[in-house]
This record gives C-alpha cells, structure tokens and sequence, in this order.
C-alpha cells in the first residue's frame, strides 16, 4: 500500500519537475516577441513621452503664471507700531496674503523658439524610435534564418553520416569476403569519424543561434524554440529588377535615422535663435491682490481692534498691475559663449547629417552588390549541386564494379555535401538580402514576409 502511495505522489510530481517545453515559432512571432520586450525600445519610447511632455510644457510658457502665499507672524519686543504710529515693547500677531499673476509680452521669441525646438524633438524621437524598431527586426530577422541555415546543414550531415555508415557496413561485408581491401575500411572508418565530428559541429552551432535568437527575443518564459520555417524548395526565389540611384534616393527619402538627425538640426536651429533672444529686451505685465491682518490695527471709528475678515478683505486690501520691461547691457559675455556654444551644436548636427548621408549610400550600394552577386551565387550553387549529384553517382557506380577508389568515391561525396551547404546558404542569403535592402532603404516592418 506504501509502494502505491509513494508512486502516485511520484507520477503527480511530474508536471512540477520543470521539464523544458519546446514551443514552435515562425518568423513573425520572434519578431513581435522581440518588439515586446527589447530594452532599447522601450527605452526610446520612454524618450518619445518625454518629448511629448516637452510640447506640453513649451505650449503652456504662453500661459501667465499665478502664484499665491500666505504668512503668519509673531513678534516680540520693542518694535514700531504702524497702527498707532508708536514704538513700544508688545507682542504683536499678524497675518497677509497675496495672488500675483505674470504675463510675458515680449522674451526676444524666445517662447516661439523653444515650442518649434520641442517639437523638431519630439519628430527626432519618435524617428528614432521607428529605426530602433527597424533595427531589432533585422536583427531577429536575422538570427532567425542563421538557425534556419544551421537546421539544414544539421539535416545534411546527418544524412551524410547516415550514407557514411551505410557505406561503412557494405565495405566490411566486402572486406570480409575478400572483395575489397582492409585499408578501403580504415578509409570509411575515418571518413565516418569526420562524419560525426561534423555533425557534433552541426549541432552546436544550431544551439548557439538558437540561444543567439532567444537572446534577441529576451523572453524568461521560452525555454526551447522550434522555427516554423518552409522548405528550401517552397521559396520564392525570383531576382528582382533593381535600380542603385533609386534604391539610394529611397533610402534618403525614407531612413529614420535620416530624418531624425534633421530634427534635430531644427531642434538646434531653435537653440541658437534662444541663445540670441537674450540680447534682446523682454516685456511682461503682472497684476496683484494682497491683504493683511494685524491685532494692533484700530478701526478709526470705534477705536477697537477690526476683525479678521474686515482687515484681510477689506480694510488692508491692495491691488497693483504693472509692466516691468529689461533691457539686457552685460552679463559678464555669458550670452556671447551661449550663442557661440549653439553655433557649434549647430554645425555638429549638420555635419553628423553628411555623415549619415554618406553612410546610407554605402550601406545601400554594398547590399545593392551583396544583393547582385548573390543572383549569381544562386544560380551557380544550382548547377554545383546538380554537378555534383551527377559525378557522385557515377563515382558510385565506377567503384561498385571496382574501376574507381573508395577516396575518390568519399571525395565525390564530400563534394556533394559541399555543394548542397552552399546551396543552402545561397538560397537563405538571398531570401534575407532582400529583406535586408528593405532595412537600409528604411522599409521594414513588423509584417515581415518572405514570399513564400
């Protein structure tokens, strides 16, 4: 009975023991796994909200603003007592209250400046944020395909070291009988042994993408991932008619990080006119109410002490309005050193944006080649593996009836083997060669489609 019960608490604890689950994912998925949960965008679109804040903020200068106090006091001693006209040693109470508000007329545009600066920022980092996003799909994008890469090349080599054994048990029948030499077998042997190096290579460099992807996707709750990916042969492989001026002119048109730098060349376009603002004079008008309570202030009337309310809201009641205007004449050149310093971000930005310029044409005309000679690497990787299929067969064929070696039978296979890894790589480099153009002319999205 003992035994039972032991079992069934061992068989409930099963599902408890954390036993790694595989979970399937296509392309799309890692993507939008990744947009979830990368750090850097969630980071830019912290910035963007900030910017956002900054409108807020510069909008609102146009607004007066309202300030209001209240004090109370206690004093002891020999002091002067503005009711009676008087010095004496008292202990006195009093209270006063005021509500100013303050307008600005005139700061130099300064104001005007600074919103049109808030908002070139605010275009800047929701462009940057747009690039990020960009960034974090071509780099799930792309570690994707290496483990779709890698899960073929593993399929070859165990197929290969499949043939490999295979290979191995005819020629020890053989050698067994007399018909073929001993050292034809040490020659499999080694050929197998290479085999299975391989794919222990295979399969490493399968689990390293695999946490490389995981590692983009930065999700705690994927253990394992199993790609969703075609067939070599269900992909769409037609080459696509291609213009370098316009792939540039695209680029330059649609990059954010293209577009963000030139906000932010506004952005210090305004910083330089509210660095000069401070040369020019400001005008602002303000207006006011106060009142006061004292417990030594006597009504002229009935010679007593007036009360709280009578005091505060009418009897010590002054107003004021007002326009105060400043005309800066020296601050110590510090308005000169602030202009200058704007000057300089200014000239900064612009050169960063030729800089960007020219870094964009590069990136476009290396993938535009990258993209040409992959046409062409596509197309040959083709006719290799059909040439290669070819001569191992005959290969195989010639050493059946013993016209060949079993060395240039291994090297024929090895070939082939060869041919098909390029074939592979070819035909992945080119699927994501398109999708990578996209990236630098700054057309990627998260409907991240392969034309399957």
């Amino acid at each position: 009975m003992m035994q039972k019960i032991l079992l069934s608490l061992f068989l409930l604890s099963i599902p408890l023991m954390g036993f790694a689950q595989t979970q399937s994912i296509t392309i799309e998925d890692a993507v939008n796994i990744a947009l979830e949960n990368n750090y850097q965008l969630k980071q830019a679109a912290n910035n963007l909200s900030l910017a956002e804040t900054q409108v807020f903020s510069a909008k609102a200068d146009y607004l007066p603003s309202v300030n209001s106090s209240f004090n109370g006091s206690r004093n002891v001693g020999r002091q002067f007592i503005q009711e009676d006209l008087s010095f004496d040693d008292r202990t006195t109470y009093g209270m006063s209250g005021n509500l100013n508000a303050n307008l600005t007329i005139f700061d130099g545009f300064r104001n005007i400046s600074n919103l049109r600066g808030a908002q070139a920022n605010k275009l800047s980092q929701e462009e940057n944020l747009n690039r990020i996003r960009e960034v974090i799909i071509f780099d799930t994008a792309s570690r994707f395909l290496q483990v779709a890469v890698d899960q073929e090349l593993l399929k070859i080599a165990k197929a290969t070291l499949e043939a490999s054994q295979s290979q191995l048990e005819q020629i020890e029948a053989q050698v067994e009988v007399g018909s073929r030499p001993t050292v034809d077998l040490y020659n499999q042997e080694a050929t197998v042994a290479n085999d299975e190096l391989n794919l222990i290579q295979r399969e490493n460099a399968l689990s390293v993408s695999i946490a490389q992807l995981m590692r983009v996707m930065q999700d705690d709750a994927i253990e394992d991932i199993d790609i969703v990916m075609p067939a070599v042969d269900e992909l769409s492989l037609v080459p696509q008619q291609l213009d370098l001026r316009s792939l540039i002119d695209a680029a330059l048109n649609s990059r954010s990080d293209y577009a963000a730098q030139e906000y932010t060349i506004i952005d210090n376009e305004m910083n330089k006119r509210i660095a000069r603002s401070a040369l020019l004079p400001s005008l602002s008008a303000s207006a006011g109410i106060s009142g006061r309570y004292s417990d030594q202030f006597i009504d002229p009337v009935t010679r007593e002490v007036s009360s709280f309310g009578d005091q505060f809201f009418d009897q010590n009641v002054n107003r004021s309005i007002g326009l105060s205007l400043q005309i800066p004449l020296f601050n110590r050149w510090n308005n000169k050193t602030n202009i200058e310093s704007a000057k300089i971000q200014l000239k900064n930005s612009q050169l960063q944006l030729d800089n960007i310029r020219f870094q964009i044409s590069e990136e476009v005309r290396q993938a535009y080649s990258d993209y040409l000679s992959l046409v062409k690497e596509l197309e040959s990787s083709e006719r290799a593996v059909i040439a290669a299929e070819r001569a191992l067969e005959t290969e195989q064929q010639r050493y059946e009836v013993g016209a060949t070696t079993l060395i240039e039978l291994n090297l024929a296979n090895a070939n082939f083997v060869q041919a098909q890894s390029n074939r592979i790589q070819a035909v992945y480099n080119f699927v994501f060669q398109e999708k990578l153009l996209d990236f630098y002319i700054g057309r990627l999205d998260n409907n991240l489609q392969f034309n399957f």
